[in-house]
């Protein structure tokens, strides 16, 4: 200001001979440290970063996460289910805008159904979110994922926003999707997402026989699947806002036999869903501390199984199941001190489970959650702590009932910064917590029990965060590592009695050991060229320890390999990027009995994308192609279910 006003004094005393001069432009630049939550171990990837890691849709966003192990079973319809440190996928709960997607009826959560086209940011919690003012089943598992989707941001001079695009690729990959936002007034806006996913599912792969080796395509792998979602929002300000959503999603898919003994599969097996939910939440913050949120959710799950090719006297297995829940979770929260804040929150449920199965008991589970919780913040030192508390009771049309269910579960966590600067953080955390048996494990068909017990487990993690801006070669830095231990009693596991019978038993104890480490870092290239690193690495050894006198006493869990690491770099030009992205696995097992027969061996799969962001009369234009298993490698993630060679994918959106 001074050098525009002394400017502008000398041209006003010099009016008759001009000596104005220009200034140069002046650009000041600087990078977003990525954000480490400190008092529970948290990774986190944005929309921004989907096309670097060559994700599709959820499953493949999340699998460079430090302690993940995904279920994959190839394919771009292939089911996908994600454990964390080892405890299974039942024990991580999905949150779609801070509401869990629940299903009561097998408990895992298929992760290929979630679309990133309205998806804005993910989060990975361990333990818990660090917020206390949340829904009681936030409380309730050992694990949270986040998924926070897109929300309008407009103006009355930018009323609305289209974006549309296509994504195309292999194995007849066509997937367009469109987004309309809208603002109606100064505090009215929606916003509407659809897409269409359509794919064949024909992929090779390279099948190992007495004869050699040799290529084949896997077949009954198609899929067809619809979305639509809306989502209406009103906000007075940040402290006063409501939304309502409105989803719908359908499917049709094959599903591929296991490839066993290298024969080709002759599968005809079909699954269809049919899924609604409708979810509303309001939030008010007064100026005096209190925070109130309230959430409500229905839903509608369908699933129809069909094997026309099953043994029995109608010659085909044809099942269907119908899943209700209704809803509703009330959290309070009042700061009595800036320092100090207490929260109370309480939600309750009604689910039933409908199927055509003879003789089915039709349960239905009412679930009440409450849950105390406090963060208090002395000097250097926060500490934060909740005891949830959980009532089930079950009632049956038939049969016999699983009993009432009433269980406390306390969790402690706490963050130390020694120095007076931020930069270097400790932290550690203990949950006890515990995950119900589902519909499946209770009444399916002659193998449910009604008499399991829930199957309960402890965690520990002690971690170290440190982060710094840098200002030379390096933007910044950060490193995140924790050590962990998590030990689970009355496991719930399938107990076989011969080929086709057998019974779900809580037979069962689990020690698991691991570390979570990563890194983050960006560079200064040139002055236009900037570079990025980010690596995760985990060690799990996690070991059935049930029976001493047992032959698979101390043996590791199936799936699970003990050294995990991926690694996605790339360098970045105004409007171009170009990523490289590496997750490698050790070898595991796909039984408890650690045989040879049973060794799957470990694999690395690499992949590649570029992305050019460009306007066209100043409408916003991203393309993107990416490369997967860039090496065309042959592994397998689940025994017998032969993954993807190389395949290409390629997307343009424009956004008006």
């Amino acid at each position: 200001m001074l050098i525009i006003f002394q400017v502008t004094a000398h041209n006003k005393s010099s009016a008759q001979t001009d000596t104005t001069k220009k200034l140069k432009e002046v650009t000041v630049s600087s990078s977003i440290i990525p954000q480490i939550q400190t008092i529970t171990p948290a990774q986190q990837v944005s929309a921004i970063d989907f096309a670097r890691y060559s994700a599709f849709n959820v499953a493949d966003a999340i699998r460079n996460f430090a302690g993940v192990i995904l279920k994959d079973y190839g394919g771009v319809g292939g089911l996908k289910t994600v454990s964390v440190r080892g405890l299974g996928a039942n024990h991580t709960a999905v949150l779609y805008d801070g509401i869990q997607i629940n299903d009561t009826e097998n408990g895992q959560i298929d992760l290929s159904k979630l679309n990133l086209n309205n998806v804005q940011q993910i989060t990975l919690y361990n333990g818990q979110p660090p917020a206390i003012c949340m829904p009681a089943r936030s409380f309730a598992s050992a694990s949270i994922l986040s998924i926070k989707t897109v929300q309008p941001i407009l103006n009355a001079n930018k009323p609305y926003q289209i974006t549309a695009g296509i994504k195309s690729g292999s194995f007849g990959l066509i997937n367009p999707y469109l987004q309309w936002q809208q603002r109606i007034n100064n505090n009215w806006a929606f916003i509407v997402n659809s897409y269409l996913e359509n794919a064949n599912g024909h992929y090779k792969y390279k099948a190992m026989g007495g004869s050699g080796d040799s290529v084949r395509t896997r077949n009954n792998g198609d899929i067809t699947a619809k979305q639509i979602d809306g989502a209406l929002y009103w906000t007075k300000n940040d402290s006063n806002k409501f939304n309502l959503h409105i989803n719908y999603y359908t499917s049709d898919r094959g599903l591929p036999d296991a490839v066993i003994l290298y024969d080709p599969s002759t599968s005809r097996e079909r699954l269809w869903n049919r899924d609604f939910f409708a979810q509303a939440g309001y939030e008010h913050i007064w100026n005096s501390g209190l925070h109130l949120l309230l959430n409500t959710k229905l839903s509608n799950t369908y699933l129809r199984y069909l094997n026309p090719d099953y043994f029995n006297i109608e010659g085909k297995l044809d099942q269907r199941f119908t899943q209700h829940e209704f809803y509703q979770s009330a959290a309070l929260a009042y700061h009595f001190t800036s320092n100090w804040e207490v929260s109370y929150a309480i939600d309750f449920s009604v689910n039933d489970l409908d199927t055509n199965l003879p003789n089915f008991p039709y349960p239905t589970r009412v679930s009440f959650l409450n849950v105390l919780a406090s963060n208090l913040t002395i000097g250097k030192l926060r500490l934060q702590g909740s005891l949830l508390n959980t009532n089930i009771s079950e009632t049956v049309k038939s049969g016999r009932g699983a009993p009432k269910r009433n269980n406390y579960s306390p969790t402690v966590m706490a963050v130390l910064q020694p120095f007076n600067s931020s930069n270097l953080q400790f932290r550690a955390f203990y949950k006890s917590i515990f995950r119900n048996p589902t519909f499946d494990d209770l009444y399916y068909g002659g193998i449910g029990n009604p008499n399991l017990k829930p199957e309960f487990t402890k965690q520990f993690d002690l971690g170290a965060t440190y982060s710094k801006a840098l200002n030379g070669f390096f933007n910044y830095i950060t490193f995140t590592a924790d050590a962990y231990y998590n030990n689970v009693t009355n496991k719930i596991v399938f107990i076989p009695k011969d080929a086709y019978n057998g019974s779900i038993q809580n037979y069962g104890k689990v020690d698991i050991k691991g570390l979570d480490a990563g890194l983050k870092t960006q560079v200064k290239l040139t002055e236009k060229w900037k570079g990025s690193l980010a690596a995760n690495y985990s060690y799990q050894q996690a070991l059935n320890v049930t029976d001493p006198a047992s032959s698979i006493y101390l043996n590791q869990l199936p799936y699970t390999p003990k050294n995990t690491m991926s690694v996605n770099a790339g360098i970045d030009h105004d409007h171009i990027g170009i990523y490289y992205n590496q997750v490698v696995s050790s070898s595991r097992y796909y039984t408890n009995n650690n045989l040879p027969a049973d060794f799957i061996p470990g694999y690395s799969t690499s992949d590649a994308s570029v992305v050019y962001r460009f306007s066209v009369r100043g409408k916003a234009v991203v393309t993107s192609f990416e490369a997967n298993n860039l090496f065309n490698k042959n592994y397998f993630v689940v025994q017998s279910y032969p993954m993807p060679g190389h395949s290409f994918r390629f997307s343009f959106q424009i956004t008006i």
